[in-house]
């Protein structure tokens, strides 16, 4: 009898080129797959909430398959996590029905992106943050953010590979705090268009800096014109750190699962 499963994995992107299988790379997916395989004892397929790019972390990742063999939950987590290599993990396992869908029935998406400021090289944060040598004005990079707040077109932060139907997105939530010297850009949307969310990020990193006022986030918002954004932030910031889901699929609470400089 087929179960499907679902899986919370947590990985340090800088290893990997990106989340999908390729024939010749190293991918999350393709780990991931590898290493189920040889619990189930039969090829797996996994399907994440999002492909995240090369050089991206997560955090909340969220995947599901589906099985014919019957194991224990303990067999999904440390039986797992014994093929993979130290860079990923799987943290949580559950069993949220037949209807479950990692990318389809998720209700919203959080992403984090970290920053720092420091003028010579940190060895501790390098791989993880995203050094800054200018120092960033928070509260200006909050008060440009809150403009984007909505349901709107988002074309000024839409990466020009993007494949989406339509570049209209509900920005739900988005905040930049600073907390044991990083400034956290946290966003959530119900999805988000290709680099929408470094996009975003490099436009505050302008207003930070001083370059741009804060009101000038809702004029390029409106221009939906990519080439006025600016330059992209890095991938190596940016974390999937949560994706919500309905609370009929039982999954674990994924609060106990947050990036560094989480609450």
């Amino acid at each position: 009898m087929t179960q499907r499963i679902a899986l919370g994995v947590a990985y340090a992107g800088t290893g990997f080129q990106g989340w999908q299988r390729q024939a010749n790379a190293r991918t999350v997916q393709g780990e991931l797959e590898t290493a189920l395989a040889r619990i189930a004892d039969h090829s797996i397929t996994v399907k994440a909430a999002g492909r995240t790019d090369s050089g991206v972390h997560a955090s909340g990742q969220v995947v599901h398959f589906d099985t014919i063999s019957e194991r224990t939950d303990k067999a999904w987590v440390e039986g797992v996590n014994r093929w993979l290599p130290d860079d990923m993990a799987v943290r949580w396992v559950a069993r949220p029905g037949e209807d479950f869908d990692a990318r389809f029935s998720a209700e919203s998406r959080q992403y984090r992106y970290l920053l720092f400021y420091d003028r010579m090289v940190n060895p501790f944060l390098e791989r993880f943050a995203v050094r800054e040598h200018r120092a960033l004005d928070v509260c200006a990079m909050h008060e440009a953010a809150q403009h984007l707040i909505g349901e709107h077109d988002f074309t000024s932060f839409r990466a020009a590979q993007c494949q989406s139907n339509s570049p209209v997105r509900e920005l739900r939530s988005i905040q930049v705090t600073e907390s044991a010297g990083l400034v956290i850009v946290t966003v959530t949307a119900n999805a988000f268009l290709y680099h929408m969310v470094r996009n975003i990020v490099g436009a505050l990193r302008s207003v930070g800096v001083g370059q741009n006022a804060p009101e000038w986030m809702r004029a390029l918002l409106e221009a939906k014109n990519r080439h006025l954004a600016g330059r992209m932030a890095p991938a190596h910031g940016l974390y999937l750190e949560r994706v919500e889901y309905a609370s009929r699929f039982r999954l674990p609470d994924l609060a106990d699962f947050l990036v560094p400089g989480g609450k």
